[in-house]
């Protein structure tokens, strides 16, 4: 038995405590895997047992490992408990400012020495209080190598050896740094949380003449929910009166609202702009767009890019070598060297321990990768995770699908040619038949092109053959409607037809009847988007379909695509995909573009799957690692571009954070840096880099 289930940890403040936490879950019998996601105190398990039985272990260890941390299991109708951070900062900002009378009393009055002592002890502990008992809990636990562990023994060594001030001034420091690090975390995580904005708080549920405000939760697929303007859609579904402008920018990225009407679709999420509506509800709320889109942003965070992985290893052995080392700097030298004070060294080995914690890496590193994600999705795409964001940096090649991807999809019927004898009437309607039970485009166009009304109860027998056609028989015919195969398959003599668009070939009781011409355009942005790989260095863009040769070759001259595949059953893509892969780079991506319904085996074979015109899809979500919501290639490059914006970020925060702590600990370990400057080093650049990471989501 595998299930996933998503617990939220409220009061989770510590990026290290949720590795800890991570880690310690993981260890827990029954559990596959766990991912915290700090960016949004989440946790995603996967189990392998009983659900509730887990839960309850995974509720001990926490409870053990960090007491003030509330377990909530996170479903749709349990959102998480919103916390009073406002009111949380201010009683933290009183605290020290009571703290700081004392100090400020020791250090301009003259008092007696024992009195200045009692002064400064009494500010520390009103100061430093949590920080101590957090970390004598954590030694109790085992658990020593930790921030809190670190600013204790560094502040009362100052203490040991005399440095009150020092001692003190630091704490606070390192207080009021923390107390802006939350903050700036906290801003973080409400503006990712801005972004996803979307989820409808109530639905107008009609029942008979009344009309009530429900969950949306509790509506079912068929009831009719009344929207009235300015208000958001809360699902999917079917409008059965009345008709609108919607704005749709926060799922798919569009800044032009859309004109809707009676038998047009509506997602969860669209906003009302001013007509009243009445729509017939087509899924529940667990299964609706807006939901799936808000399950994909919100467990992004499960599937690590490599750097994150990285960092994860790096802090595990980074500060145990660190605290080692600044033992080595105080015991050492005063025994090796003469004229060297214990006191002088300890100092040099405290200021090493502060520097030593690794938060500004732990914390804005992921919250990097979450809000690339988070302000992805504010232009209609949708990345899975943080390994595939970082692997868009890396694209070599990059495949297309044609019909519905680089073309419009939308097909219309240019020429009708039957044998002599039949006129062109009764070839599209004998078309019509056979494409009647069909949705692929050409065939409906064939059916739009017939404009009549089709009797299905004639139709005796339907066949779908994937890469030829259809065969149906009717009351009175056999009909075969495909490709130029199809007839030589069943032995048909045709001539075959040179033209640029799809020729359907129509035989009717064995015999060849004529053919139609559907014609597909390509779409507006299509070349742009190719213009723009190529600028951003991609080495090689190909397109695979199953189009003529004639077809696909113009297509592809048109955009100027560097390979073109011809004529490919859905399992021929695959092989070509693999014969493109093996002639990338040795780290280069090989990315397949696709509409993420028919191409899901490419999708999923590619180093990276992107499913273009997603909207709605239930295949183009599962198939694809990253969705574009809407038909626009160009959306590819914007995905790009806000790859490579989030790893530049984030290597700015690693090459910033380790530069400033190498610089610091060597300047400590010859006796320059004081303890100011190793405070800096560990909560100031947490701070800068937590607010560039903040850089990512916009």
């Amino acid at each position: 038995m595998h299930q996933q289930c998503k617990l939220v940890l409220e009061g989770l403040d510590c990026a290290n405590c949720a590795l800890k936490i991570e880690n310690k879950v993981k260890t827990i019998r029954g559990i596959k895997n766990a991912t915290v996601n700090f960016s949004n105190k989440t946790m995603l398990v996967e189990l392998n047992e009983d659900k509730e039985t887990m839960i309850g272990k995974i509720k001990e260890v926490i409870s053990k490992l960090e007491p003030d941390v509330l377990v909530l299991e996170k479903d749709d109708n349990n959102e998480p408990v919103k916390e009073s951070m406002k009111a949380e900062f201010c009683r933290e900002w009183v605290k020290l400012a009571i703290g700081v009378i004392p100090l400020v009393f020791a250090l301009s009055i003259e008092f007696a020495n024992w009195l200045k002592v009692a002064l400064f002890l009494f500010s520390y502990f009103i100061i430093g209080k949590n920080i101590l008992k957090k970390a004598v809990n954590n030694i109790i636990k085992g658990q020593i190598f930790d921030e809190n562990f670190l600013m204790g023994i560094a502040t009362l060594g100052a203490f040991a050896i005399g440095e009150y001030p020092e001692g003190i001034a630091v704490l606070l420091f390192y207080q009021v740094g923390e107390l802006f690090q939350d903050m700036a975390v906290h801003r973080s995580r409400k503006s990712i949380a801005d972004l996803m904005d979307i989820r409808p708080d109530f639905a107008n549920l009609k029942r008979g003449d009344e009309i009530i405000k429900v969950s949306p939760t509790e509506v079912e697929p068929g009831d009719i929910i009344i929207i009235r303007p300015g208000e958001k859609v809360p699902l999917d579904g079917i409008i059965v009166e009345g008709e609108s402008s919607m704005d749709t920018s926060a799922i798919t990225g569009e800044s032009a609202p859309r004109d809707v009407k009676v038998g047009d679709e509506v997602l969860g999420g669209f906003i009302n702009n001013n007509g009243l509506l009445s729509v017939k509800v087509s899924k529940p709320f667990g299964q609706s767009t807006v939901s799936k889109i808000l399950e994909l942003v919100e467990n992004a965070g499960s599937k690590k890019a490599p750097t994150e992985k990285f960092i994860t290893r790096f802090a595990r052995y980074y500060t145990p070598i660190v605290v080692f080392s600044a033992l080595l700097i105080a015991v050492v030298p005063p025994l090796v060297l003469a004229d060297q004070s214990f006191s002088q060294w300890i100092y040099r080995a405290l200021v090493f321990l502060v520097v030593s914690c690794p938060c500004a890496l732990v914390i804005s590193i992921p919250l990097g990768f979450f809000g690339g994600i988070g302000g992805a999705s504010r232009h209609g795409i949708l990345v899975k995770g943080g390994n595939y964001l970082e692997a868009m940096t890396e694209i070599d090649t990059v495949v297309f699908d044609k019909t519905g991807t680089l073309t419009k999809g939308v097909f219309d019927v240019t020429e009708i040619n039957p044998t002599p004898g039949l006129a062109k009437e009764e070839l599209l309607y004998y078309a019509a038949i056979v494409e009647s039970q069909s949705t692929h485009p050409i065939d409906v166009s064939i059916i739009k092109a017939y404009g009549n009304h089709i009797n299905k109860d004639q139709i005796k027998s339907y066949k779908e053959i994937p890469g030829y056609g259809i065969a149906v028989d009717t009351d009175e015919h056999g009909i075969l409607a495909g490709n130029l195969a199809l007839m030589k398959q069943n032995n048909i003599d045709c001539q075959k037809v040179d033209t640029t668009g799809t020729v359907v070939y129509i035989a009717i009781d064995g015999k060849y009847a004529g053919h139609i011409i559907v014609s597909d355009k390509i779409k507006d942005d299509s070349k742009k988007a190719i213009n723009g790989l190529k600028a951003l260095g991609v080495r090689t863009i190909a397109m695979l379909t199953g189009d003529t040769k004639e077809v696909g070759e113009k297509v592809a001259q048109q955009l100027g695509l560097d390979v073109v595949y011809t004529q490919l059953l859905p399992q021929h893509k695959v092989e070509k995909l693999v014969r493109l892969e093996k002639q990338k780079g040795v780290k280069g991506k090989l990315v397949f573009v696709g509409d993420g319904i028919n191409d899901a085996p490419v999708l999923a074979r590619a180093d990276i799957g992107i499913a273009m015109g997603g909207l709605g899809s239930d295949a183009a979500i599962e198939a694809a690692d990253i969705v574009l919501m809407t038909d626009e290639p160009y959306k590819l490059i914007k995905a790009i571009e806000i790859s490579r914006k989030t790893k530049r970020i984030v290597w700015q925060n690693i090459g910033l954070a380790l530069a400033v702590k190498g610089l610091v600990l060597l300047m400590g370990a010859v006796g320059v840096a004081t303890m100011w400057e190793a405070v800096f080093a560990d909560v100031g650049v947490a701070l800068i880099a937590v607010l560039n990471s903040m850089r990512a989501a916009k």
